[in-house]
């Protein structure tokens, strides 16, 4: 009853922070705008409580969302359950289809993970303190390319899932025009691995954006945007990598 209780109160704490805030919602909106036209297709890969599903969807874009946790999958059809151009996918997205165990934190659920490596690195660092996931689910895992199958190849993927945004990109074989995914600089060897792979899948240019200032850095090559992350300060803490191809 208590983890129930905490988990309540950690969907209403994402949707204190990532819901009803006009300003930060226009800016979302201006920077999808560079990679989304009305009527295309795109994947929202940890869509936690929706905030870039209702962009997407401002956008005039249909939404492949997909979200393993159960109390924010609930909480995604509640919000989205009547709108024919959402699907909602229970389910991560890994290297290869299957079953895997999410730990879930309670209180903070948007940054739940399948990466036990993502849970080792944040002990201890700075800005981590007290965080913790004392509940774990069996979750269904599929891939990208088995979205692609089912769905249709979308113009715009967002990847923010924990420490396993390189997992995902390795079960991709499809070139996309564009897509972008999470870093934390207390796992700069994951973004460092998604950045390689994208470059394998024909993407040639790469920007960033820090935090959730939804403001975008100049256009440059995978080697440079690698060595502004290697050098980014600790206390940066995350952001996004974009990539797009030529």
């Amino acid at each position: 009853m208590l983890q129930s209780l905490r988990a309540a109160r950690g969907v209403l704490r994402s949707l204190r922070i990532y819901r009803g805030n006009p300003a930060h919602n226009r800016a979302m909106d201006a920077l999808y705008a560079r990679f989304i036209r009305p009527d295309d297709l795109v994947f929202d890969v940890g869509a936690h409580v929706g905030d870039r599903i209702r962009a997407f969807r401002r956008l005039g874009a249909r939404v492949v969302a997909v979200e393993p946790q159960p109390a924010l999958h609930r909480t995604l059809r509640a919000l989205f359950g009547r709108d024919d151009a959402v699907t909602l996918v229970p389910s991560a997205v890994g290297r290869t289809a299957g079953t895997a165990t999410m730990m879930i934190n309670l209180d903070n659920p948007s940054i739940s993970t399948l990466s036990k490596e993502f849970i080792e690195a944040s002990h201890d660092a700075a800005g981590w303190e007290g965080q913790a996931w004392p509940r774990s689910h069996q979750v269904p895992v599929t891939t990208l390319d088995a979205l692609i199958a089912e769905h249709g190849v979308p113009s715009f993927v967002k990847l923010d899932i924990e420490g396993y945004e390189a997992e995902a990109l390795a079960g991709l074989s499809h070139r996309l025009a564009a897509l972008s995914f999470e870093f934390t600089t207390i796992q700069r060897a994951v973004a460092l691995d998604a950045i390689e792979r994208c470059v394998a899948l024909g993407h040639t240019h790469f920007c960033t954006a820090l935090g959730e200032s939804q403001e975008l850095g100049a256009w440059r090559s995978a080697a440079d945007v690698a060595g502004w992350l290697t050098t980014l300060p600790h206390a940066a803490n995350s952001g996004d990598i974009y990539a797009r191809c030529e």
